[in-house]
């Protein structure tokens, strides 16, 4: 066992808990699926805007999309609504009733992603909805972790979502 110079294995008993416990996470919709045609369609749209974008501003060398990254950003955060069953939980909807689901979040998505609503409050509310529900989902499915108090404090998501907004 690794003891510090005081003789403690803290540090080595610190990591043999949270290995004994391993945070609950339901795959995210980037991992199953994504509305690839209407994010690639913004995405050529927003290259060829020529008037108050970013990207006026100076020709750099290997420019991205903003409507790429706000639809990549926005599926990390956002769970499957896909069934899910392993690492001790079960979470999700029927096919059905989760390609229903699906659809609804790719409509968020291909909203998210035009240059129009990049400032659009309520697409961007919409959107910030969907990851707070999200993360809920993921606190409900960790509330007996050792840690979760810690982990998934509402009070740290509020900070955390008003440092950086989508």
């Amino acid at each position: 066992m690794p003891f510090n110079r005081h003789g403690s294995n803290l540090a080595y008993r610190k990591k043999a808990m949270i290995s004994d416990y391993p945070v609950k996470s339901p795959r995210k919709l980037i991992e199953v699926a994504l509305p690839l045609d209407a994010i690639n369609a913004a995405c050529s749209r927003e290259k060829s805007i020529r008037h108050g974008h970013p990207s006026t501003l100076h020709l750099w060398w290997a420019r991205r999309p903003l409507a790429a990254a706000r639809a990549v950003i926005f599926a990390q955060l956002v769970n499957d609504p896909g069934y899910q069953q392993g690492g001790g939980f079960k979470y999700g909807r029927n096919k059905k009733d989760a390609a229903i689901e699906r659809k609804r979040l790719f409509k968020i998505i291909e909203e998210l992603v035009l240059w129009e609503n990049t400032t659009n409050e309520e697409v961007l509310e919409r959107a910030r909805v969907e990851i707070r529900r999200s993360w809920r989902e993921v606190c409900e499915l960790n509330k007996e972790h050792p840690q979760a108090d810690e982990l998934f404090n509402p009070d740290k998501l509020s900070i955390w979502c008003n440092c950086f907004e989508l």
